[in-house]
């Protein structure tokens, strides 16, 4: 086990402190309101965009500093204060990731570019009614035809879609093996896509997520990313510690909430932090997120050294999974101790309470990152 491989630099540390700082300046003040309306956060866009930090877990070559470590730590700090602000970052960071790790040369001089830069915006799709952790089981299908493919099928909760250029879109071109599924870029405007109305989602509510319809799209052949279903996963597997760390994020903003309400708040007499059942209620949720964030920290360091699929994928499911979880008990423990205060929306820790329940949903299930887990240590089991 390569025990020093997530401690920090002094690169790291630098850019832990700027977001650390302007999320609690710039981005704090608006998560309230982000959440209540619903609406896309146009501002923090420009705000991250501004920053330079589209491409901060890529390569140099593209603008980025080539650390997922890095790119954990943004997340996990504007996540602290504002989960949809982390969360325009994990939406154009999913398609970067897909593109460099599949797409063409051609592709990557065309789309990463703008995705770079935030000139573009991007979106990712396998979702389907029927499919959502069974990836394999997508029914959208890619029909080959003169100079491209034609897709037909709907998805479901395609986050960025209603503002996205493009749409990595999966579909299924080979029938029988799991290797017949590939993502297609499906361009804004495309004749027969039509993206639907947006969710009225519990959480995550800034960053919206729409159904898609596609009927007889076509896609030029040059916008059929390769690397197949593996390709798939491994965009994934990379981008997995990122979720991760938005939990870590959740756990210690709902902990900081708690700190601050406990101490300002007195009941018989005396403060309300000076309860030792409270006092050790607190205690368990700053160890539960400090254990999450060296997880977290853990399978970034993997991704950021190279480390086989095989190594990568049971501690990234590990690290989402643990995080989300522990996400979803803090923020229930802080909601606790906040008491009445805590169920009104005049607070905002029942915000974090819904956005980590969201959390141990999205982006591959905890029940799903279980049997990745389990799938390591034991084997696939046997089909039946």
């Amino acid at each position: 086990m390569q025990h020093s491989q997530y401690a920090l630099n002094d690169d790291q540390r630098q850019i832990q402190d700027l977001i650390r700082r302007v999320a609690r300046e710039k981005v704090a003040p608006r998560a309230n309101e982000i959440d209540s309306t619903a609406e896309y956060p146009h501002d923090m866009f420009e705000l991250l965009k501004d920053l330079g930090l589209f491409t901060l877990p890529f390569p140099e070559q593209y603008g980025g500093a080539g650390s997922m470590l890095s790119a954990c730590l943004a997340i996990e700090e504007f996540g602290r204060v504002c989960y949809n602000t982390a969360y325009l970052l994990l939406v154009q960071w999913v398609p970067f990731g897909a593109i460099l790790h599949g797409g063409t040369e051609a592709q990557k001089a065309r789309l990463l570019p703008g995705l770079a830069s935030g000139e573009l915006r991007g979106a990712f799709s396998t979702t389907e009614a029927q499919s959502g952790s069974d990836v394999s089981g997508i029914k959208t299908r890619a029909e080959k035809v003169d100079g491209g493919f034609t897709l037909n099928g709907a998805k479901i909760w395609c986050t960025n879609s209603d503002i996205a250029d493009f749409i990595l879109v999966a579909a299924k071109y080979r029938e029988g093996e799991k290797d017949g599924i590939s993502l297609f870029v499906v361009e804004k405007g495309t004749p027969g896509l039509q993206v639907g109305r947006k969710e009225e989602k519990m959480g995550a509510r800034g960053v919206p997520s729409c159904p898609l319809f596609l009927d007889n799209v076509f896609v030029p052949e040059e916008n059929m990313l390769g690397g197949g279903f593996r390709a798939v996963m491994e965009a994934f597997n990379a981008s997995r510690p990122l979720i991760g760390a938005r939990g870590v994020g959740l756990a210690q903003g709902a902990l900081d909430h708690a700190v601050e309400f406990v101490t300002n708040r007195a009941a018989f007499g005396q403060q309300v932090s000076e309860f030792q059942g409270v006092r050790w209620m607190l205690a368990d949720m700053a160890i539960q997120t400090e254990a999450a964030r060296h997880l977290v920290y853990r399978a970034a360091s993997l991704v950021d050294s190279g480390a086989p699929a095989s190594e990568l994928a049971p501690v990234a499911a590990m690290a989402k999974c643990f995080a989300s979880d522990t996400a979803m008990k803090v923020a229930t423990d802080a909601v606790q101790l906040f008491g009445a205060a805590g169920i009104s929306s005049e607070y905002p820790i029942n915000r974090y309470f819904r956005d980590a329940k969201v959390l141990q949903i999205i982006e591959g299930t905890n029940q799903i990152q279980r049997n990745i887990i389990s799938n390591g240590l034991l084997g696939r089991p046997a089909k039946k």
